[in-house]
């Protein structure tokens, strides 16, 4: 037989050897051996597929083929340190909920407000008193004061629901009438004020807006829809009004006790942590 030829260059031609071809075959098998183990070491249980369908089922979730065993992987990966941080000392619960498939960055992309803003820090202008303090204060308690608690959904309008929470428990404790106000308004309109809709804002900014604007609409006039759209403002049906907006110094905890315990609800941010993606019930500490 013919001995094999050998190309100078390019591409070789079926049935010739190139220099070096055989050592590259061999190195690629070698990755191979070392790559093909580690990719197939992570096998899910049947039992922990069926957790993960069923949670699909209920929170309405489908995915591609490429896609599923990452999702799968991570609701597992939640899942674990949900169980871990319920089987410790905490003051607070956690459990599966609408976004167990997603990791903490998207989590936090989706709908956390991601630049500072100064006015949280700025010095406020609540002037408290010496005390006493009450030393606990529920205001589900004392009366209907409280709205229940809504879902923003896929959008970054967390403090809109702070807006409307504390206004509609404060027009309560004044009048005895609890209303459902409307979020959407906020987001749709209040852009003016440093506030961004589906992508973030103050509720020391809104309340400005419903100030200077001369009023907030209810829900059943302005329904929420989790983004953004034109404002459709009608003043004449403006239902919730705001005669003066106060600030409570940053870290003043003794201000923001003495505003819950001897006025009504207070709005406030924070930063959200990884833990509280996943927050049940309790008093929440980071």
């Amino acid at each position: 037989p013919a001995p094999p030829r050998f190309s100078g260059g390019g591409s070789a031609p079926l049935g010739s050897v190139q220099p070096g071809s055989v050592m590259g075959w061999a190195v690629l098998l070698v990755v191979a051996v070392v790559l093909v183990p580690a990719a197939a070491s992570w096998v899910p249980s049947a039992e922990e597929e069926l957790q993960f369908k069923a949670w699909m089922l209920q929170h309405n979730r489908r995915y591609g083929p490429d896609e599923y065993p990452h999702r799968l992987r991570v609701f597992l990966g939640n899942k674990r340190r949900i169980e871990e941080h319920n089987a410790g000392n905490h003051s607070f619960q956690m459990s599966l909920n609408q976004f167990s498939d997603l990791t903490f960055a998207e989590f936090k992309k989706l709908f956390l407000w991601r630049e500072p803003q100064n006015c949280s820090a700025t010095k406020g202008n609540f002037l408290r008193s010496s005390g006493p303090y009450p030393a606990s204060i529920d205001w589900r308690k004392k009366g209907n004061y409280v709205t229940p608690v809504k879902n923003q959904g896929p959008c970054g309008s967390c403090w809109t629901f702070s807006t409307t929470g504390c206004l509609e428990s404060a027009i309560a404790i004044a009048t005895g009438k609890l209303l459902s106000l409307a979020e959407q308004q906020l987001v749709d309109c209040a852009q003016a004020f440093n506030n961004h809709g589906c992508s973030g804002g103050l509720p020391s900014q809104a309340f400005e807006y419903i100030l200077y604007n001369k009023g907030l609409m209810g829900e059943d006039t302005y329904p929420y829809r989790a983004e953004n759209g034109t404002c459709k403002f009608q003043p004449e049906k403006a239902v919730a009004f705001v005669k003066d907006v106060i600030n409570i110094t940053q870290y003043d905890e003794d201000g923001m006790v003495e505003a819950v315990g001897m006025h009504n609800p207070v709005s406030f941010a924070f930063e959200v942590t990884g833990n509280f993606m996943h927050y049940r019930k309790g008093v929440y500490s980071k």
